[in-house]
């Protein structure tokens, strides 16, 4: 393991060698010294040069460290952070999840939960009523959540929700599908 003192600064090649015996050779993008983990930034696995693998380094677990090469530039300029676009993101986060769990305290079932969300990837307006999901204030999906509890007028809007029902009954319940 590397020395207690040993500090890894941003942009040096390291070599390491964990208890495993996997070898880890890579750039050093960042370095936290009381917790002795260490990010390297690798070439790709898969082989394509515009992509890297990204290791977290847990220090404990390494047998050995080699320092391949010292950065002599300094780090680069950490980006700026936009506070209000990330405080709206986590507003927005947080408004879902407190929907989502609104919704499991009024018995709505893990299924209807997990359509509602299939079905906002696509349509943003969408919320709930009791159990019954509403979609753009045309569609309401009432449990057991098929096809044919799709109920609005007859249109584009629910023509569509019920592609999406269909679909989302024909996939396995939990599976990222993208539209």
């Amino acid at each position: 393991m590397a020395a207690p003192s040993e500090c890894f600064s941003v942009g040096s090649r390291i070599s390491c060698l964990t208890c495993l015996g996997q070898k880890i050779r890579g750039e050093v993008l960042a370095f936290d010294y009381q917790s002795k983990m260490l990010t390297l930034k690798c070439p790709s696995s898969s082989g394509r040069a515009h992509l890297s693998d990204v290791y977290l380094v847990n220090l404990a677990l390494v047998k050995e460290v080699e320092t391949l090469g010292e950065s002599t530039e300094p780090p680069p300029a950490l980006t700026a952070l936009n506070v209000t676009k990330l405080t709206r993101r986590m507003n927005t986060e947080v408004g879902e999840k407190m929907s989502h769990a609104h919704a499991l305290s009024m018995g709505v079932t893990p299924e209807g939960l997990q359509l509602f969300q299939t079905i906002q990837k696509t349509i943003k307006d969408c919320k709930w009523n009791e159990k019954n999901i509403i979609v753009m204030d045309e569609v309401t999906i009432s449990p057991p959540y098929r096809m044919e509890n799709c109920k609005g007028s007859e249109g584009n809007a629910l023509v569509h929700v019920r592609k999406i029902v269909s679909f989302y009954i024909g996939t396995p319940h939990g599976s990222t599908t993208n539209y």
